[in-house]
This record gives structure tokens, sequence and C-alpha cells, in this order.
């Protein structure tokens, strides 16, 4: 591939703010079985990396390592994202720290948990 044809391919800031955002819709339609609220608004999304190549790197957590959906919400974060436009690849990894806790939750979220 050519450099120019190479950076024709690349995002700009706008495009990559624009994909940050959509993924974030995305990632709002994502559920603990065990809470109703989103886990954006819960904090477990930590890091949203859209490179300009279209990959995307996401950090999150969970509410702890035994959460029964451990294995499940990794899974419909990355399948989730990969449908927004422009994606190509989505890398994502569960990390412990910083350990979550309920002062990670947005206060929509924890006005409807009536915390």
């Amino acid at each position: 591939m050519s450099e120019i044809q190479n950076q024709e391919s690349q995002l700009n800031g706008i495009d990559i703010i624009l994909i940050q955002e959509e993924i974030v819709n995305k990632i709002k339609t994502c559920f603990d079985p065990e809470i109703p609220v989103n886990i954006y608004e819960l904090g477990l999304i930590y890091i949203i990396d859209v490179k300009p190549t279209g990959d995307v790197d996401i950090k999150m957590t969970l509410t702890s390592p035994m959460c029964p959906a451990a294995q499940s919400l990794p899974i419909d974060v990355k399948e989730k994202t990969m449908t927004v436009k422009d994606v190509k690849n989505v890398n994502v990894e569960v990390v412990w720290e910083p350990r979550w806790s309920p002062s990670m939750m947005t206060e929509e979220a924890r006005l409807t948990l009536n915390m």
C-alpha cells in the first residue's frame, strides 16, 4: 500500500471522537444480568482507545472477580463495539486495578439503584 493510500485509510481526530461516542452508546446497551444499570454507567469501562487505524482497545473491569457474567460481558462489549462503522479490530481486556467500587458509578446509576 502506498503512503498516500495508508494516510487516507487513517481516521482523523474528529472521526475518532465520533467513533468513541458511538462505542459508548453501544456499550450502554450492555447490562450485568443482576444489576438494572448498564455497565458504562456502573463505571466498569475504564478506557476506550480508538486508534487511527480503526483498532480499538478497551479496558474494563467487573464488579467482582466472582461476577457470574465474567465470561459474557467482555464478549458482549467486543461484539457491540465491532458493529460501529470504521472499527476494524477490538481488544477487550479485563483488569482488576483500580479495583471497582460503587463510587465509580455515575449519579444516574446511583439514583437508579437508590444509593
